[in-house]
């Protein structure tokens, strides 16, 4: 099922009772934006990984931790490349 963000605000417990059976994308300007699951299939997700999404992020970042430190560098030197063009 897919609803605007709007839509998933202004119905939340209907959106809590949906996800139930399927999961819930939620879209903001015309995007996918994020997704509602039941706290069932979010664990039965976490278990099939087996892992936390923290541990392997952190697995992540420790293997390519060079990479990283040079890229952080280069932002806070140069800045980011077209941010006064960003909506943000």
């Amino acid at each position: 099922m897919r609803v605007t963000a709007t839509d998933a605000k202004n119905r939340f417990g209907q959106m809590l009772d949906e996800c139930q059976r399927q999961p819930v994308v939620i879209e903001k300007a015309g995007r996918r934006h994020g997704v509602l699951l039941s706290a069932e299939s979010y664990d039965a997700l976490v278990a099939k990984l087996g892992r936390t999404t923290h541990e392997s992020g952190q697995r992540f970042y420790d293997q390519h931790k060079e990479w990283f430190d040079m890229q952080n560098d280069l932002v806070e030197r140069y800045g980011i490349p077209g941010e006064e063009h960003r909506p943000w």
